[in-house]
């Protein structure tokens, strides 16, 4: 469960347990975090810290830093890793969600539309196919990416 008072990042596609090192490369300070969320689904941002990874990092005024990633364990039995999947798009109307998702059930067997709720409001992300590597999901995002003139994002589905 996310807690902004503790040491805990989410990560996109890291499996939920894993633990890791960030380097702040402008402060140079370090922390080690539990990957326990999804995120971060801005195109450009690897990981989103918790309030208390931030702060022990001294970033909390800048909001963004460049940061180094570094796995040093991880919790759970690697059957848990769950697959990727592509993120196609995300969308705050339903019906623009709908209409993405019955375009790709022509080619992805496995399209599906997740409700996430947010302070400003809900959004419907827009997710397809079921990847056993990174090198697969990759092919499809450069394929989506030519096809359909989106910048999809590639999440591992371990929740």
């Amino acid at each position: 469960m996310y807690d902004m008072h503790k040491l805990t990042a989410a990560h996109r596609t890291l499996p939920l347990g894993s633990l890791a090192v960030v380097t702040s490369l402008s402060t140079g300070r370090r922390v080690t975090v539990r990957i326990n969320d999804r995120g971060p689904f801005a195109r450009g941002r690897i990981l989103d810290l918790s309030l208390a990874g931030a702060q022990a990092l001294g970033i909390t005024g800048r909001g963004t830093d460049e940061v180094e990633v570094k796995v040093v364990g991880y919790s759970r039995l690697s059957s848990d890793l769950g697959v990727l999947r592509v993120q196609v798009a995300s969308f705050a109307d339903l019906t623009n969600a709908q209409a993405l998702a019955d375009k790709l059930k022509g080619s992805y067997s496995d399209v599906r539309l997740v409700t996430v709720e947010f302070p400003d409001g809900r959004r419907y992300r827009v997710q397809a196919g079921q990847f056993q590597t990174q090198t697969q999901a990759e092919a499809a995002v450069d394929h989506l990416r030519k096809w359909l003139g989106v910048d999809p994002l590639v999440i591992r589905d371990d929740t």
